[in-house]
């Protein structure tokens, strides 16, 4: 019988399934080699290396497919629905402020589409390493636009919140959203071992707390300067779910929300904006209804008149000069006023499914970073539409928290459409055949 080179390079399958049991010194060999090659190419990451087309290794193929139809769908859905909301609680208020009633409309219209075609772009030509790069540029960008906005900001509602442009106003604090779910995903998939090591301080407390919360405290600290309660809560909840979700230990992470408590509390004490809003959400019966509880109230009277059925489309009486800019954080409460509780339970379900796909995208995801994106990316809407039913409902304070898709604003409906185009993006790839 003919001698067998063991210095020769074989492919992985040299030997039938009777003979591997024969040679099984052998065989882990070269699945020890293939193993290697495989750790290589992940330390190959963009991180360290030039911009270049991901390494073709055989032993873990990146298969590419449609994007995920179901996703698109809910979410064509949920801009239609939007689009026709929009409208109809603007109109009066357009009117009155623009003299046209068709302001929001058209700027919701215009938003969307250019949005769509920017994210088209990227769905079909992006692949997964790009968004690593796009994660870190996102961060960086989102870090020097929230110096910007404290040098040169336009002032809103007593917080420097906004950069003016003249055909829109860019809000950073919504790109600094997307841009910490991103390079947290990056940082705890590149140190995925180090995050579930039992050694602590070479390990699970620096890579899984320490780095990431030096991560989510630079952009927190930055907008806690703006002042801006809301985002400040949406980005420190986000990176404590992506943290979550990429491994970090329990007890860093109850750690982690002490730490944002005890930076939340400071911040009320600091700025009395906030706390005034605690007071009228804790003592809503004893406020001024014409004053400091109006636009509570008023969004409140608007959720009780539509009933189960709602009122009709576009016959709420609320939007009327009752509620403040009823196209705004508020528009859910004329969503109940003209289409009831049935118009508000469809508006939930839409986003229960877009929610649930987007966990399964996830799920199917080519790799952690992949999946922690995707997975924090949907986090987002869905913490987004609770927070913003919470506030209109009275079950939390008053933080001006927009719904997603159906809310007016510039930046945060072009960067949501853009979000979904990344997910859809991962959806065209895959570790296994679809």
């Amino acid at each position: 019988m003919e001698e067998k080179n063991e210095n020769q390079n074989l492919p992985t399958d040299f030997f039938s399934e009777k003979d591997a049991k024969k040679n099984k010194g052998l065989k882990m060999r070269v699945t020890s080699a293939l193993e290697k090659r495989k750790e290589k190419a992940e330390r190959d990451d963009i991180l360290y290396a030039p911009l270049k087309e991901e390494p073709k290794d055989e032993t873990a193929p990146l298969h590419k497919g449609s994007i995920d139809m179901w996703f698109l769908l809910w979410t064509l859905l949920l801009l239609c629905f939007g689009v026709v909301m929009s409208y109809s609680a603007s109109a009066f208020y357009a009117q009155d402020m623009y003299d046209s009633s068709m302001h929001f409309f058209w700027r919701y219209i215009i938003f969307t589409l250019v949005a769509a075609v920017i994210a088209v772009f990227f769905v079909i030509y992006a692949r997964p390493w790009f968004w690593k790069a796009f994660g870190i540029a996102a961060y960086a960008g989102s870090v020097v636009l929230l110096i910007i906005v404290r040098i040169a900001g336009h002032e809103g509602g007593g917080a420097e919140r906004w950069i003016d442009l003249g055909f829109i106003t860019i809000q950073p604090s919504e790109i600094a959203k997307m841009a910490v779910v991103m390079v947290l995903a990056l940082y705890l998939s590149k140190y995925e071992k180090e995050v579930n090591s039992t050694h602590k301080f070479g390990g699970s407390f620096k890579h899984g707390f320490f780095v990431p919360m030096i991560i989510i405290g630079i952009l927190c600290g930055l907008v806690a300067l703006q002042p801006h309660l809301s985002g400040l809560i949406i980005i420190g909840m986000i990176g404590v779910a992506v943290m979550f979700l990429g491994g970090t230990r329990l007890r860093w992470l109850i750690a982690l929300v002490g730490i944002i408590g005890v930076a939340g509390i400071i911040f009320i004490s600091f700025f009395g904006y906030t706390m005034e809003r605690i007071e009228i959400w804790l003592h809503i019966e004893e406020m001024d209804p014409l004053g400091q509880a109006w636009q509570t109230l008023q969004g409140l009277y608007a959720i009780g008149s539509g009933g189960f059925f709602g009122l009709g489309l576009g016959s709420s009486r609320q939007k009327y000069g009752y509620v403040s800019q009823p196209q705004n954080d508020f528009i859910f409460t004329i969503i109940c006023e003209e289409l009831g509780f049935v118009g508000a339970f469809a508006l939930m379900f839409l986003f229960v499914l877009l929610i649930w796909r987007g966990i399964k995208i996830g799920q199917n995801a080519p790799d952690k970073f992949c999946a922690l994106t995707v997975w924090g990316l949907t986090f987002k809407i869905a913490l987004q539409v609770l927070m913003n039913i919470a506030v209109v409902t009275n079950s939390m304070p008053n933080t001006g928290i927009s719904l997603p898709f159906f809310s007016a604003g510039g930046t945060s409906q072009i960067l949501q459409i853009f979000e979904i185009g990344i997910i859809l993006s991962i959806s065209r790839f895959s570790s296994i055949k679809k």
